[in-house]
């Protein structure tokens, strides 16, 4: 790539692997869920390296400071090489957070089932 190319944001947002289409990050640039210096993002904005962008996909709001720009989508393991995660630290706590305290209702995998006093409990605790 030489010097004077440019580089659009649905692109790079796509090409590191934050979205799986290019539409989605377009989507999400048009929708306000991409901001570059606190203010909304076009899709059609040119990415330069030093950006830094706060974008929000459906697992979490990401911080990234673009370290190389890329076309191209590649694997995971050379995507991230072109931007650093700064996400806040408090983002990362509330995701593990929420992952820690998401219950379904089901007993998870693997632990067997419950014993005889585990199940009069149970009972007891589902029939007043």
């Amino acid at each position: 790539m030489t010097g004077k190319e440019k580089l659009r944001l649905d692109k790079y947002l796509w090409a590191i692997r934050l979205f799986k289409t290019r539409s989605l990050a377009a989507t999400a640039c048009e929708s306000g869920k991409v901001k570059f210096e606190g203010a909304q993002a076009k899709a059609s904005k040119t990415v330069n390296i030093g950006d830094e962008y706060e974008v929000k996909t459906e697992a979490k709001r990401w911080r990234i400071r673009v370290s190389g720009l890329m076309h191209s989508r590649v694997r995971y393991e050379e995507a991230i090489k072109n931007y650093i995660d700064i996400t806040p630290a408090e983002e990362i706590q509330r995701l593990q957070y929420q992952a820690a305290s998401f219950h379904t209702g089901k007993r998870r995998s693997k632990i067997g089932r419950p014993t005889k006093k585990e199940r009069r409990d149970m009972d007891d605790f589902l029939d007043p």
